[in-house]
């Protein structure tokens, strides 16, 4: 019997959910206590933190205030020294009129030397008279001056100090320092100044008493800033009043962000400040190790608490579990008994002499599950599991039983045989620890598995061809490979893709193509059977994988490959009788040399079935690595051209087309060109054909129809006298998109005459049998719109297909111009193609001229116009403009 086992998720909910239950309220009292306890701690923790912090702040403020006593006293004798010096002037110059020399007291000593201290005398009229510093020039007017007409208004004004201000002689920052000189008759004398930088006022207060980041500045009593660092004349500094006072300031008043405490203090007998602000930042950093070392203890009584409230509740939690496990065990029986659709056993163990469990005995059962064993009750009972039916259940049973007894429960899922019907039964096993024995719970889930393996089935199972698919192949694979590598095998895939299926749904209808499908089904399980294959897969749409285990050589897999491809090309009957004939490309890839795992092996089976559509379809390719880089260069292109088309990334190039004989300008060819960021300009072969395999042609052909009627209107409003453009459209466009309806809304948006725009079809776009390009070409022909037949002479179209579209001219291919200097019989063929058009009255456009030899044989043979790199090649739009003007675009003849 086949088991399958996991483990009692519900019966560990339930048991979990009731301990939880019975012990939740002294588990919260005592997740609760806990967590307050940890509050506790850290309450106080930062409580002692802030204490810390706020007395460092008082101490600060307090040396702040001392610093700033001791500077407001420097600063006092300082401006002593200087009013000393100016009372002394004052009263000299009072006492002899005005006849002082200063600079001659400064060489005699009685004055400072220093040039950071000048003392300079002006008269009333604001004219400096003597000075210190020698005059070198005009002497500076200072009548206009603040400080100076202060002085002359009000005669008892006594000492002041300017604002800082750029020094007239010393072309730097000075403070202007000045007293009043008095008249005999007590008029206005003028001025005695003293001139001195402000750093002469810098705080002297001791070594280390100021920190980096400590500030100190002078202020007046009206709170300007007169001297200090640039920091300190930055600040928002609080009303300074009184004769001195104390804050604490945020760091947002400052310009470096630090928080600071500030003292100020009156200098005595002069109307200044002294102002020194402390940084906070750098008294906290010496802080630092004993916050940390707070910290470090509270984390450290976090983690402890936290230990032991996790150790508490866990052991509430065991205690709980196991009461609650014993009330269900006390419970199983009754709750086994009393449902009468559940077979029960009561199971009792048997202890061999090393007291160990070596079988277990049958002590009771219900009527149920003595039908499931196949046994009335009375027969079951008192039997042991190594006699039961011969000794055949006591592998299925007994280490069931052992576990539950050992582990306190067991589940899982028994597959057995009906004892009546001997039809499959399913069953879901529970065994629990009841006492000193085991109880075993059988429910019948027959139903439910059987539903559950045919859903499994449907999810394995392809509905309309009845092949297993993808999903199927995901699961086996992986199998089959490890079979293989084991047996040192090879083992093949053959990825195989129906050609051109879709076209059978676009003409027959999809009923029709799932005929098909069921059909191409049919045919591969044939040849399965036929080469000894493993699996046919149908993986979706029109795409199958065949399976082959143990191959042998490449040629035995090509031919399978060969077999299911003349399978598939013989012709399918639909429907009434409805013959339908296709093809199917065959992608091979092989294992170990291929792949070692299921998704490689079809990812290189898919690759090569694209090469082999590539190189014609119906066919088979082995997969090979250049087969994946062609693919990646081409799925790279394919993404960079999308995201192109996106961008609008293209852009037009302009190649003339002129008069044979004259040379004259008649059209121009506008030629794609892709703007590649890396690549720089991308020709248009090189990107033309995966834009017309991935249908990213058609809103190409829009953009370019939009781009050229776009130009022509720019050209026309510039005043250029203007020529055709002939745009070029392809099969695929014609068949797939309303060209007509394309061309007529842009001729109408950019207000463009219909004559002045052309369009160039291929010659194999003429013999197309699609209602669609026929119709497309008339409804071209109808908005006044010139065709012309491009590449002419490379298709097979006939004249009368050429006069029934009513084409306006034929552009012969480049070959047949480039093969005119090889003999006589290729100038007769051009002649015949010249006479041919011309009798069905078109105008013939030699392409690829190239040669002067050319064009002379051209003129000769009566050809109407030419084209080519003789004439010029591609260009810009901007450089096409030049080629309007232009009598003739022939290249001058050499001399």
């Amino acid at each position: 019997m086949a088991r399958l086992r996991y483990r009692p998720k519900r019966l560990i909910v339930s048991t979990a959910l009731d301990t939880l239950g019975a012990n939740l309220r002294p588990l919260l009292a005592w997740l609760v206590f806990c967590a307050l306890l940890i509050a506790a701690v850290w309450s106080w923790t930062l409580a002692v933190v802030e204490q810390d912090r706020q007395d460092i702040r008082n101490k600060l403020r307090e040396t702040a205030a001392i610093d700033a006593q001791a500077y407001a006293g420097q600063l006092g004798r300082l401006i002593s020294q200087i009013d000393y010096i100016m009372l002394y002037q004052k009263y000299q110059w009072e006492k002899t009129g005005g006849a002082r020399d200063l600079d001659g007291q400064r060489q005699a000593g009685l004055l400072p030397a220093s040039p950071d201290i000048i003392v300079t005398i002006v008269d009333a009229a604001g004219n400096p008279v003597t000075s210190t510093l020698p005059f070198k020039s005009n002497r500076t007017n200072v009548a206009r001056l603040p400080y100076f007409r202060e002085h002359e208004m009000n005669p008892g004004l006594g000492l002041t100090i300017a604002q800082p201000r750029i020094g007239l002689r010393l072309g730097r920052e000075v403070l202007l320092i000045s007293r009043r000189l008095d008249e005999p008759d007590g008029g206005f004398g003028g001025v005695v100044v003293v001139a001195i930088e402000p750093d002469y006022l810098a705080p002297q207060l001791g070594s280390g008493s100021l920190e980096p980041d400590d500030l100190a500045a002078v202020h007046r009593f009206d709170s300007i800033f007169l001297a200090g660092p640039p920091e300190a004349k930055a600040a928002v500094m609080p009303v300074l009043k009184g004769d001195s006072g104390t804050a604490t300031q945020d760091g947002g008043r400052y310009r470096d962000g630090r928080p600071r405490a500030i003292a100020w203090k009156k200098v005595k007998g002069y109307p200044l400040y002294a102002v020194v602000a402390l940084s906070e930042e750098q008294r906290m950093r010496s802080y630092g190790a004993r916050e940390r070392e707070l910290k470090r203890f509270a984390w450290f009584a976090t983690v402890l608490l936290l230990l032991v409230m996790a150790g508490v509740a866990a052991y509430l939690l065991w205690s709980a579990y196991h009461k609650v496990r014993r009330r269900e065990l006390t419970a199983a029986y009754r709750v086994a008994t009393d449902n009468a659709e559940e077979g029960f056993f009561i199971m009792r163990p048997v202890y061999g002499p090393n007291k160990r469990i070596v079988d277990f005995a049958i002590q009771d059962c219900n009527e149920f599950g003595a039908t499931v064993a196949g046994l009335p009750r009375e027969q079951l009972v008192g039997q042991r599991l190594s006699t039961l039916r011969g000794g055949a259940e006591f592998d299925n049973h007994f280490p069931a039983c052992l576990e539950a007894f050992e582990r306190g429960a067991y589940e899982d899922v028994l597959r057995v045989p009906h004892p009546q019907t001997r039809t499959v039964l399913w069953l879901h096993r529970r065994l629990a620890r009841s006492g000193t024995g085991v109880s075993v719970t059988l429910r019948d889930i027959t139903a439910a598995k059987n539903q559950e393996q045919e859903l499994e089935q449907q999810a394995n199972m392809d509905p309309l061809t009845s092949l297993p698919n993808r999903f199927w192949l995901m699961k086996h694979l992986p199998g089959a490979l490890e079979r293989a590598r084991a047996a040192g095998a090879r083992l093949a895939v053959l990825f195989i893709d129906l050609d051109d299926f879709k076209n059978l749904n676009d003409t027959q209808g999809h009923a029709a193509g799932d005929e098909l499908l069921r059909m191409a089904a049919l045919r591969l399980k044939d040849v399965l059977r036929d080469c000894g294959g493993e699996a046919v897969v149908r993986l979706g749409g029109d795409e199958f994988t065949m399976i082959l285990p143990a191959p042998g050589s490449d040629g035995q897999i090509a031919a399978v490959a060969a077999q299911v491809i003349a399978q598939l090309r013989e012709p399918f009957v639909l429907g009434d009788d409805v013959r339908y004939t296709l093809g199917a490309s065959v992608g091979i890839s092989v294992f170990p040399r291929d792949g070692e795992d299921g998704a490689a092996l079809l990812k290189h089976a898919d690759i090569a079935m694209y090469a082999a559509k590539g190189n014609g379809k119906s066919q088979y390719r082995f997969f090979h690595a250049r087969l994946s880089e062609r693919l990646v260069t081409r799925l790279t292109l394919q993404a960079e051209l999308k995201r192109a088309v996106e961008n609008r990334c293209l852009a037009l190039y302009y190649q003339p087309r002129v008069h044979a004989g004259t040379g004259k300008l008649t059209s121009m060819e506008a030629l794609v060109r892709w703007n590649h960021p890396e690549r720089g300009i991308v020709p248009p072969d090189a990107f033309i054909p995966v834009a017309e395999a991935t249908g990213l042609i058609l809103p190409i052909g829009e953009q370019v129809i939009d781009m050229a009627c776009r130009q022509l209107a720019e050209w026309q409003a510039a005043g250029v006298p203007v020529v055709p453009v002939s745009i070029n459209v392809s099969p695929y466009q014609l068949e797939q998109q309303q060209v007509g309806a394309v061309l007529a809304a842009a001729l109408q948006r950019y207000g463009i005459d219909a004559a002045l725009l052309e369009v160039e079809v291929t010659e194999s776009a003429t013999v197309q049998q699609g209602t669609n390009a026929a119709g497309e070409v008339a409804a071209i022909k109808a908005l006044g719109v010139k065709l012309y037949v491009d590449d002419f002479g490379t298709g097979y179209s006939s004249l009368s297909q050429l006069k029934r579209l009513d084409m306006d001219g034929l552009k012969v291919d480049r070959a047949f111009t480039g093969s005119l200097t090889h003999g006589a019989s290729d100038v007769s063929l051009f002649r015949a193609i010249v006479s041919i058009g011309h009798a069905i009255g078109m105008t013939i456009v030699a392409e690829g001229v190239e040669t002067r030899e050319q064009l002379a044989i051209l003129q000769e043979l009566g050809c109407d116009e030419v084209q080519g790199y003789f004439i010029s090649r591609p260009v810009p739009a901007a450089d096409a403009l030049a080629l309007f003007g232009r009598r003739t675009l022939f290249p001058a003849t050499p001399a």
